[in-house]
């Protein structure tokens, strides 16, 4: 029997095994959660809002469904706490900004209702960049602060999202992935990450920040449980016209694949340049181990990845297209960083927007190519470690000339948004330090096929500990 104090630091999978077993139940799960939180968020800072006497009453209907043999899968039961920008049937959902801070919804985001559908429990809100566009420090709620180092970020915009799993928090959360907003928070703060393919999973009920970049998909402490949300979370959604009508797999049948003969994509340019030299002995071991398993290593090139921070652009722009009437009536109540890089958008020229556009197509052929090689592309989650907690330095007062500009931290991710294809980030290593801080790899794999990734991902975490390994908190 596991001991109460020890339920909150078991995955989704672990908690769901004790409940079917009957050595445990929703909630004490629950109770478990909201007592690490209560102990550790006023550090971490990592939910806005908790839900604890509507997650307990949902805990304890869940045992009753349970207990009368009408058991709706292996979330039921399991709590989860989502980015604080998918809107919450009479729950506030603040987008991580005073400007908003009061606002309680009507309905439900559509992966909310699916989550609550399937049994999941709703414990709270997560932390944030303001907007998902803030600096993360100064605007909103205050930043969310990483479990490994409380002096270094978590990673954003999904801040709260990684701090709250990486402390055990609780064991499932969302996040939204404009530009690697899943993914980073996931690399920085030592949990998993996915973006789903574009389309895959409903984006209705979440605040936009740009329409043909956003993605929303889970964070986990383990691929299994990435793969068990997704399982719920995907499918087509009405409400949301770029929902894609395409079947969804079983996910779970891809766990139990080996990875023999599955051909892995090593890029010969860009991805491993200018990169910390712990963090690249790290993936490249990563690479090394799934050979190991029986992966095929091949080399593989994207000519034009300089283009993939043409994104900055295209979010911009539509960012500020999305807030016009909030900058022209309540710009007052943003963060002064958030109203900066909205305004910003306005010099950016239509041909800018359009050149942004048309580069999509050139990283797209590029990964069609890419996806003729091989089966997963693997790279470095990013190309350096996290970093501390400091304002960002004021960014340049007009936008670049050019497409191919940018840092090239972003175009690790941004590849991603800019094609639609599936990533997913997991950890693979630490820093030597101090302090002590995660490194993740990221995995790309063909447009809807997530089950690749899964399969690669949880059979490399099935001879690996990384993801096993909590912070000092």
């Amino acid at each position: 029997m596991v001991q109460t104090s020890q339920l909150a630091t078991q995955t989704a999978h672990e908690l769901a095994d004790l409940i079917r077993r009957k050595e445990a139940s929703p909630v004490q799960i629950v109770e478990a959660c909201l007592e690490r939180i209560e102990r550790l968020n006023p550090s971490l800072n990592a939910f806005i809002s908790v839900t604890g006497n509507r997650a307990l009453a949902q805990a304890r209907e869940a045992e009753r469904e349970i207990s009368g043999g009408h058991y709706r899968g292996p979330l039921h039961g399991i709590p989860y706490a989502p980015k604080d920008i998918l809107a919450t049937q009479g729950i506030r959902t603040t987008n991580g900004s005073k400007a908003t801070a009061d606002w309680i919804p009507d309905v439900d985001a559509t992966v909310i209702a699916r989550l609550n559908e399937a049994g999941a429990i709703l414990l709270g809100k997560l932390n944030l960049h303001e907007f998902a566009i803030g600096s993360g420090v100064d605007s909103g709620f205050g930043p969310a602060r990483n479990p490994w180092d409380l002096e270094y970020s978590p990673g954003g915009s999904s801040s709260g999202s990684g701090a709250a799993l990486a402390a055990e928090l609780v064991p499932l959360s969302i996040g939204t992935d404009t530009g690697g907003s899943v993914r980073w928070p996931a690399a920085y703060s030592g949990v998993v990450g996915l973006k789903p393919t574009y389309g895959r999973v409903s984006r209705f009920g979440v605040t936009a920040l740009s329409w043909t970049l956003d993605h929303v998909g889970p964070m986990t402490r383990s691929v299994a449980d990435a793969a068990a949300m997704l399982q719920v979370m995907a499918g087509y959604d009405e409400k949301d016209p770029t929902s894609v009508e395409d079947a969804v797999p079983d996910y779970a049948s891809a766990l139990d694949a080996d990875i023999r003969g599955l051909r892995v994509g090593v890029p010969t340019n860009h991805f491993f340049e200018h990169t910390n030299p712990q963090i690249e002995r790290a993936v490249r071991s990563a690479i090394q181990q799934l050979a190991d398993l029986g992966a095929e290593v091949v080399d593989v090139e994207i000519p034009h990845i300089q283009y993939a921070s043409g994104g900055t652009v295209i979010m911009r722009v539509e960012a500020a297209c999305f807030h016009q009437k909030r900058l022209r009536e309540d710009a007052h109540r943003l963060d002064p960083e958030v109203r900066e890089r909205l305004e910003m958008a306005h010099f950016y020229s239509a041909i800018d927007y359009v050149q942004a556009q048309r580069a999509r197509t050139l990283l797209m052929e590029d990964m069609k190519a890419v996806f003729e090689k091989c089966d997963v592309m693997a790279i470095p989650a990013s190309p350096q470690l996290a970093s501390k907690l400091e304002p960002e330095s004021s960014q340049q007062s007009s936008p670049p000339s050019e497409l191919q500009s940018g840092p090239p931290t972003l175009q690790h991710a941004r590849l991603g948004n800019m094609t639609g294809h599936p990533a997913i980030c997991l950890p693979c290593g630490f820093s030597t330090g101090p302090p002590k801080l995660p490194i993740g790899i990221m995995l790309y794999a063909r447009a809807f096929d997530e089950s690749s990734l899964f399969r690669a991902g949880h059979a490399y975490q099935a001879v690996t500990q990384w993801h096993r390994q909590r912070p000092p908190i």
